[in-house]
């Protein structure tokens, strides 16, 4: 799966038709899609359903990877292509149990989580938050490209996407230090010109 232009967007995070930021994203080169409709004013329900089957529908005709964030119960009905993982969610061994044939991603942001964490059983990391967000409320202390590299150095061969805070601006450093890609959010949902941000991502 190529990580390199990782979208991740519920309506939440969206000022404008979120179908149309997913359209225009896909256009500009985004290569997967993560659904997390969470957070303060994010649609629950019918309502989530419904958008998630618009955008993976989306995502199908354009053969982007579709992947919810740690929603379980979205994975079948959205017929999604994996789940992501945070370290407060369900364990990573009883979502490889229950969907053994999806990809997983993980998210890891200390040494301590990654000596906790079965990483072997993970498809790909996400490694964060890169710098300061304020998408996430509950985002954790910035760790910095480091984090990047010193997970390069110990799993070489396991894809590493960096998330939380990147920017056009910083998107560089985070592959500098080894990550196969980046994750964002507003970096595209907020952007004047969706294009051109992704471009330069």
């Amino acid at each position: 799966m190529n990580l390199r232009k990782y979208l991740i967007m519920g309506s939440q995070n969206c000022d404008e038709d979120p179908v149309k930021i997913l359209e225009a994203a896909i256009d500009a080169g985004i290569t997967v899609f993560q659904f997390r409709e969470k957070g303060s004013g994010a649609l629950t329900g019918n309502a989530k359903l419904n958008l998630g089957f618009t955008l993976r529908l989306i995502c199908s005709q354009h053969d982007i990877p579709f992947i919810v964030n740690d929603d379980i119960d979205l994975v079948e009905p959205l017929e999604a292509d994996g789940i992501h993982i945070g370290q407060d969610d369900q364990a990573v061994e009883e979502v490889r149990k229950t969907f053994p044939d999806k990809v997983i991603g993980l998210s890891v942001s200390n040494q301590l989580e990654i000596d906790a964490s079965p990483i072997h059983l993970a498809d790909y990391l996400g490694a964060g938050p890169m710098f300061h967000t304020s998408t996430k409320k509950d985002a954790k202390k910035p760790v910095g490209p480091e984090l990047v590299q010193q997970l390069r150095k110990e799993y070489p061969d396991k894809p590493i996407v960096g998330i939380g805070g990147i920017s056009e601006s910083n998107a560089d450093s985070v592959m500098a230090a080894g990550a196969d890609g980046v994750a964002v959010i507003s970096a595209v949902t907020k952007a004047k010109d969706i294009n051109a941000a992704i471009q330069r991502l």
